[in-house]
């Protein structure tokens, strides 16, 4: 069987070779999990929520060992994949406590004569395929709730970080989990497994998260099965600054929605819209903050790591180069290490024209954006103004203020004075080109059930 490389994009050095499988070993997991998924589902689901709390232990005592994993294949900063461990282990826990938590409902029809049982039931075999970005939270964000709801599945990490994956599974199965309960399928070959997937009857439902871009294509491949399918797409998440915004949240604010991860999160800030009676002492602040941060490898405690792959830094150079082409100018940007991994600067652009070609596109790297605004009303048009609607983020210091800024603006999620959004007990997911579905609370595990009616004879 061929191989693949994965690379740490920080030295450019290998890490490991690991099998790149095709369409036949796709298969042959959707094998294993169908044949596990009686049992799994017919598992009472307090055992289901022992595993997967045992699990959440786990990864939690194993805390230094994955974020040292994920730092090496990703990147990223060692405070990065510290959080995103943390992060992780608690779609683990919230799940555990869903699980026992099924709901139902019983009652008597309006005419008389009959009772209703409403029950949830496990959808079945889930495909689910997972980003490079957070390989750990991405990972037990879809596995959890699949597995409290008593789905098996079949999971196909992104090459670029398939260890973290198969460390966390590792887990589950020192944890309980029955062997072909969950299936990893490594491979370059992602549109011929994912394919092989959802052309297979017993693949009951497909979860992605990833680009807009593959979200419709997958869309239409899973429309011909009407495939129950949830993605999780792209974003442009817009960061609003008003003129009585405490300055030292909103610095701050901005430093994590934007920096977190490189930049390379859906969900990070992508535009900035300052008002311009605070533009320049927010640019000012903002920027000096932007040039402390060190940027290099995480074994050197840097803060901000590499982008994912050489490609990813050609493409970023090129969005900044046509901004400084459309009138933006470079105001503020971080240092580069002497170093041969993928690196590119933290980097502020001010003076960007509000019809910039940046604005209009997920930058998906450490670059910051800054447009001024006056009108109310035209931001929110601005903000608005895009096929996107994941993530945004507002800064006010009249919190009413803030809140129906927040309303007005179409996304599924907005951090009101917080650079934050995420968080396993609240409902992950956006609008428009987002996406469809949601992650995280009780409606993670909805997503995969399915509602089953019982009509009982109840004579008077």
């Amino acid at each position: 069987m061929s191989t693949f490389d994965v690379v740490d994009p920080a030295t450019l050095e290998l890490v490991a070779q690991l099998p790149d499988h095709g369409a036949a070993e796709a298969t042959a997991a959707v094998d294993r999990a169908a044949a596990a998924f009686p049992l799994w589902a017919a598992t009472p689901a307090r055992e289901r929520s022992d595993v997967l709390r045992r699990a959440f232990e786990m990864v939690l005592r194993d805390r230094e060992e994955l974020t040292a994993l994920i730092s090496r294949e990703n990147g990223k900063s060692l405070a990065d994949a510290s959080a995103e461990v943390g992060y992780a282990a608690e779609f683990f826990r919230w799940f555990s406590e869903e699980a026992v938590r099924p709901g139902g409902e019983y009652g008597e029809s309006p005419a008389g004569g009959t009772r209703a049982i409403v029950r949830h039931r496990p959808v079945g075999v889930a495909a689910l395929v997972t980003p490079w970005n957070f390989p750990a939270a991405m990972a037990t964000r879809k596995l959890a709730p699949a597995l409290a709801a008593g789905c098996t599945a079949v999971l196909k990490p992104a090459a670029e970080t398939p260890l973290t994956t198969l460390a966390v599974v590792r887990l589950l199965h020192e944890a309980g989990l029955p062997e072909g309960a969950v299936e990893v399928v490594t491979t370059t070959r992602a549109p011929e497994v994912v394919t092989a997937w959802l052309e297979d009857d017993r693949v009951r439902k497909v979860s992605f998260t990833g680009s807009t871009g593959v979200g419709r294509v997958l869309l239409h491949q899973a429309a011909d099965r009407v495939l129950n399918a949830s993605m999780e797409l792209g974003g442009n998440a817009p960061l609003v600054v008003t003129d009585d915004a405490d300055l030292d949240q909103a610095v701050a604010g901005a430093m994590v929605a934007k920096f977190r991860n490189g930049g390379q999160a859906c969900t990070a800030a992508n535009r900035l819209y300052v008002h311009r009676d605070v533009a320049d002492e927010f640019l000012a602040r903002f920027g000096a903050e932007v040039e402390k941060l060190s940027v290099g490898p995480a074994v050197d405690g840097a803060a901000i790591g590499p982008l994912i792959t050489a490609a990813a830094v050609e493409r970023v150079q090129a969005t900044v180069d046509q901004a400084v082409a459309e009138g933006a100018r470079v105001s503020h940007r971080a240092a580069l290490p002497d170093s041969p991994g993928t690196f590119f600067a933290p980097t502020v652009l001010a003076d960007v024209p509000a019809d910039a070609t940046i604005l209009r596109e997920e930058v998906f790297g450490p670059v910051a954006p800054v447009v001024v605004w006056d009108d109310e009303d035209e931001l929110v048009r601005l903000v608005n103004d895009t096929e996107f609607g994941l993530a945004a983020y507002v800064f006010a210091g009249d919190l009413g203020r803030a809140l129906r800024l927040g309303e007005r603006i179409e996304a599924g999620m907005v951090g009101i004075n917080r650079g934050l959004v995420s968080d396993p007990s609240a409902p992950f997911g956006g609008v428009k080109q987002s996406g469809l579905g949601r992650e995280g609370a009780r409606d993670g595990i909805r997503e995969f059930q399915e509602t089953q009616y019982l009509s009982v004879d109840w004579p008077a």
